[in-house]
């Protein structure tokens, strides 16, 4: 196991960086209530816009409520948000892809909704959708998760596609192995490889995409702390308190940074190809 890991490392320096990284931010997360030391809804119109010091670390926004804190707690919102939307998408879009690629009727009803789907931009449709809702973090990871689907739909149902002419399945389907079971002995391990690494994109995409909707006043509820709820309240005083959006934006580039890194190193080891090659 040590030499496994000592071996991955090696080959993998960036992904390792990676993982430290968003191991760091995910322990940050969890510890919120440990390692700040105000709360991040706490009121205080005489402190307000403070700049970082040694009293506020990270200074304060225009209620007077400790940056620093607001900014850790948004570690939660947002790696929560994220692993939620890449289970649910990736969950979601592995069965319609399966069912695509392996009954042709259903191919041809379910890849045209995936491409109305696909012919929205995924933010688009995401505001869309939570427009019909009300703000909440599990309709947000809803709206993203529908809009995230249609990409892991087409790449379960390339998968399929390819692989249900190789000759191995052919052998097992001449065996009298029932469809099921190609799918779930044949079929579905040579699908998981690509599902982790897409994944981590769409686990880094939600991210962003979130923040996106905070910003614009269509995520989470405004009393949330998240990094775009943040961004959003210093926009108007960047020329005064610069730090307000400068802060959580570094934390929220960290985070899609770690995510992206962490996909190129499982792409990387996962694609015998590449693994060749390096």
């Amino acid at each position: 196991m040590g030499s496994s890991i000592r071996a991955f490392a090696t080959r993998h320096p960036t992904a390792l960086a990676g993982i430290v990284l968003l191991a760091l931010l995910a322990a940050a997360a969890i510890l919120a209530p440990l390692i700040t030391y105000a709360d991040p809804a706490a009121v205080a119109p005489v402190k307000r816009l403070r700049p970082p010091g040694a009293e506020f670390w990270f200074g304060t926004d225009p209620l007077g409520r400790d940056l620093y804190s607001r900014v850790v707690y948004g570690a939660r919102v947002s790696l929560f948000v994220g692993g939620m939307v890449a289970l649910a998408s990736t969950a979601i879009g592995l069965l319609v892809g399966l069912v695509s690629g392996f009954n042709r009727l259903a191919d041809a009803v379910l890849m045209r909704i995936m491409d109305g789907l696909m012919s929205i931009p995924p933010i688009l449709l995401a505001i869309a959708l939570m427009a019909l809702t009300r703000a909440s973090i599990g309709n947000v990871i809803l709206a993203i998760a529908i809009a995230e689907v249609p990409r892991v739909t087409r790449l379960v149902r390339s998968v399929v596609l390819t692989l249900r002419e190789q000759p191995f399945v052919e052998a097992a389907r001449a065996a009298g192995t029932r469809g099921w079971q190609v799918v779930v002995r044949h079929i579905l391990p040579n699908c998981v490889p690509p599902l982790i690494v897409q994944a981590t994109y769409i686990g880094a995409s939600a991210i962003i995409i979130e923040a996106i909707l905070s910003f614009l006043g269509a995520g989470m509820p405004p009393n949330v702390p998240s990094w775009g709820n943040v961004i959003a309240e210093g926009r108007t005083l960047f020329q005064v308190a610069p730090y307000i959006v400068i802060l959580p934006s570094i934390f929220l580039s960290l985070t899609v940074l770690a995510v992206n890194l962490i996909g190129d190193g499982l792409r990387d080891a996962l694609d015998p190809r590449l693994a060749r090659r390096m």
